[in-house]
């Protein structure tokens, strides 16, 4: 196995991520700011429902979109050019969201960059998952998520450093910066080959063994090849996930998914400095706060990708689930009784560590493992516009949320939705770890 083109590639490709948790988590250094701006803007009765649903959920909503309709262009033109895509698509999201100046413009580039972070949830754990080989899948799988936290991070000590050197309109620095790696990533991506997987399902075998060769010297590539060749053949004529067949895996990535954002992740990655404010926190270590919570997911993280190969996804999603309800019923209880402080952060940060250990190493690589080859990008538009719904969603009605009823009830309800999520994992969650991949689909869907 040539390792380092392995790794180069997944390398190259997982900074797909990086740009997802960077553009996801940029705003809520803005978010003060624009919802100074644009106060006075009531075009939905309330200024708070138009700050969290048009302003900072647009980019969400484009997400949606993405995920939604990124299955074809990954199957219809490839991985590697809709990775490209999303590269542009970034950019110009960054560089136009940057210099406007009214709230309907700002929402529409925002948009733009959503729809890059929705089809590359699908794009870039697909390409990932089909070089990797099954003992070494999920840690390069998961380096896209390494790089949505590495992202995540990076966003939070970017908008606190910009905060302190430019007085002025450092919201419109803090989203504009982002263009800088957009531009990086879409040159390196152009350097990468095309998934051999994806070139076999379209017949181009031709292009595909020189692929296979420099991913392993010394395999087969046949053996590969007349698996795939099998596979196409056998193949319904308009097979989709919807069918029967495919009712478990379906339901599978529905269920990881939904669970995701009803921890309310995102919900905290988008108003942590407005949350720690409302714990008693000044508005500088507020945002310093952000810092460690991108510091804390980088570093558990890392803990998950190294674990998820030796412990599987399921003892992960175990771990995760626990520390979810321990963290969220802490910070009920801290909100419900007053007891503000800088034991709320403390309480996120074991959050955060949680989902980094658990849900968020594990879904992109469970998503992208559970279909065969011909409906994985099909599958993973599923779970990801799942995902990417409720993504959008629930911080669109956070400061609403907050306003209304009160951070203690929106908290709680996010602990009670792990217990689900802990006893979903208990009953129905199956292990995939190191099966390869046209076996695990064979498995799933009843074949074997």
């Amino acid at each position: 196995m040539n390792n380092r083109k392995l790794f180069y590639w997944s390398i190259t490709v997982a900074l797909a991520g990086f740009l997802f948790g960077f553009d996801t988590v940029v705003i809520s250094g803005a978010d003060k700011a624009l919802s100074e701006m644009w106060a006075g803007n009531k075009l939905l009765g309330d200024s708070d429902a138009f700050h969290g649903i048009v302003v900072m959920s647009s980019a969400l909503w484009g997400t949606v979109l993405g995920a939604i309709f990124g299955a074809w262009p990954t199957n219809k033109w490839g991985r590697k050019n809709t990775l490209l895509l999303i590269g542009v698509l970034y950019a110009v999201s960054a560089i136009g969201s940057a210099v406007v100046s009214d709230p309907y413009t700002f929402a529409i580039f925002r948009f733009i960059g959503g729809i890059g972070v929705g089809a590359s949830t699908i794009a870039a754990p697909a390409y990932v998952s089909e070089i990797a080989p099954p003992k070494q899948r999920g840690r390069l799988v998961a380096l896209y998520q390494f790089n949505i936290v590495f992202g995540i991070l990076l966003a939070f000590a970017s908008n606190f450093v910009i905060s302190e050197l430019v007085q002025q309109s450092a919201w419109r620095w803090m989203i504009g910066v982002e263009a800088i790696p957009a531009v990086i990533y879409t040159l390196m991506v152009i350097g990468i080959p095309r998934s051999p997987r994806w070139l076999i399902l379209q017949g181009r075998t031709d292009e595909a063994i020189p692929v296979l060769k420099k991913l392993n010297p010394e395999a087969d590539p046949q053996k590969l090849i007349d698996q795939l060749n099998k596979e196409r053949s056998e193949q319904a004529v308009g097979e989709s996930v919807f069918i029967k067949k495919y009712r478990k895996p379906l339901l599978l990535v529905l269920a990881i998914a939904a669970f995701n954002q009803f921890s309310g992740i995102n919900a905290f990655l988008y108003y942590s400095p407005r949350i720690f404010e409302l714990a008693g926190l000044e508005k500088s270590s507020a945002l310093m706060g952000t810092i460690g919570v991108g510091a804390v997911n980088l570093i558990f993280t890392l803990v998950g990708m190294a674990l998820i190969d030796k412990l599987g996804r399921k003892q992960l999603m175990y771990m995760g689930s626990l520390g979810y309800i321990i963290s969220l019923a802490l910070v009920t209880y801290a909100f419900s009784t007053e007891w503000l402080g800088l034991h709320i952060p403390v309480f996120f940060f074991l959050f955060i560590a949680s989902h980094a250990i658990g849900q968020g190493a594990v879904i992109w690589v469970f998503i992208s493992e559970i279909f065969p080859n011909h409906l994985r990008a099909q599958g993973q538009a599923v779970g990801s516009s799942t995902h990417w719904v409720l993504a959008a969603s629930i911080p669109a009605l956070v400061p609403l949320l907050f306003a209304k009823i009160g951070p203690p009830v929106v908290f709680g309800f996010f602990a009670f939705m792990m217990v689900l999520q802990l006893l979903w994992v208990y009953a129905v969650m199956p292990e995939t770890k190191g099966v390869p991949l046209e076996e695990l689909s064979k498995k799933l869907s009843g074949d074997d």
